[in-house]
């Protein structure tokens, strides 16, 4: 089968192979047909070396499609179910299960040590998965949690967004941040996840909110989506005198994933306002406040992962807002490519022209 093959961190090309096969098929394991995958972001920083992944490895981790084989034990699943990928699934168990917070289970990680393809060709190879899964393939085998199923309404694309930038961005404003009516809003990175975020912010019934990009595109976009006020970030500061007498914003959302717009985003916030993180960024990109500060502005400093909540009640939830045209997640898909046009998808994150790419398979 195919599948977009990053052979060695640094790089900034894949290539498509077409002598990958997914390997690991057997008791709690599904085989899925991916037939729509989205490029993230967290993707590119896999590709990069910002996010830790093994090589070779295949990336992508926002998909859709459809159950080809159950394995032994699997029950709530069977050949021909359309799903959507869910990479960070719940164990159900652990402490973190327990506690309400399944998005904090770890159970999913272990699976991104453990080769999910392998190449059968010419130099024979284990071959890994980004986060577990891999959807810029055919086919890949998983965890039977990790395939959740979707409604027949749903279109595979749309539910490949669901499966991570529109939960992790609906779910920053609503479960993390939890927007409050006619409250102010900034956020600071205006791609696929900050669109989300501005959507969510919305729906909350946020007042005002200012989309802050340096991509004019990017800043025109966030406008129809639902921000009232969109600047590039040089014109933040003369914005938040503007909206807010100087005072600041009552929550400022950080969808960059940089220390230094981290910064800017917690000096944008009113005192006891809200700054959440919801950029996933590097290890060795500390984010710094002095002790009196953090005392005496006490302002909130919440990160956001995979939005913030239970994300199977999540995806029920970004589907019932599509439905009932609250949020708009067809205009989120600027740009379709055939897999092998892979490369021109990563193009198109990286300059800035696309909010989200889906790639058909």
């Amino acid at each position: 089968m195919r599948a977009a093959v990053q052979h060695e961190t640094g790089q900034d090309k894949l290539e498509v192979l077409d002598d990958i096969e997914a390997v690991g098929f057997g008791p709690g394991k599904v085989r899925m047909r991916i037939r729509a995958t989205g490029l993230c972001h967290s993707d590119l920083s896999a590709m990069n070396g910002v996010l830790p992944q093994p090589a070779p490895f295949v990336p992508g981790h926002e998909g859709a499609g459809e159950i080809l084989d159950v394995g032994d034990g699997v029950t709530g699943l069977s050949q021909g179910d359309r799903v959507l990928m869910c990479w960070l699934p719940a164990c159900g168990t652990c402490p973190s299960c327990k506690r309400g917070q399944t998005h904090l289970c770890l159970a999913g990680f272990m699976n991104a040590g453990t080769p999910n393809f392998k190449r059968t060709g010419a130099g024979s190879s284990d071959v890994f998965g980004f986060a577990g899964t891999g959807t810029f393939a055919e086919e890949v085998v998983v965890a039977a949690n990790c395939a959740v199923p979707i409604p027949d309404d749903v279109p595979y694309e749309i539910a490949a967004l669901i499966g991570c930038g529109v939960t992790t961005g609906l779910g920053a404003a609503i479960n993390t941040a939890k927007v409050e009516a006619a409250s102010s809003v900034a956020v600071i990175g205006c791609g696929g996840v900050g669109i989300s975020v501005i959507q969510g912010a919305k729906a909350c019934g946020a007042a005002q909110i200012v989309a802050v990009d340096p991509v004019a595109a990017r800043r025109e976009a966030a406008l129809r989506f639902g921000a009232t006020e969109a600047v590039a970030p040089g014109e933040l500061a003369d914005a938040k005198q503007r909206i807010t007498a100087g005072e600041g914003f009552d929550y400022v959302f950080e969808v960059v994933g940089k220390s230094a717009t981290a910064r800017t985003a917690y000096e944008t916030t009113r005192r006891g306002g809200t700054l959440c993180v919801v950029g996933a960024g590097a290890l060795d990109d500390p984010f710094q406040v002095n002790m009196f500060e953090l005392f005496f502005d006490e302002k909130r400093i919440l990160p956001s992962l995979y939005g913030g909540a239970d994300v199977l009640r999540s995806y029920e939830r970004a589907i019932a807002l599509w439905r009932a045209g609250r949020i708009d997640l067809e205009g989120l898909i600027t740009h379709r490519v055939q897999l092998a046009e892979i490369n021109d998808a990563l193009d198109q994150m990286r300059s800035g022209t696309a909010l989200r790419t889906c790639i058909e398979i």
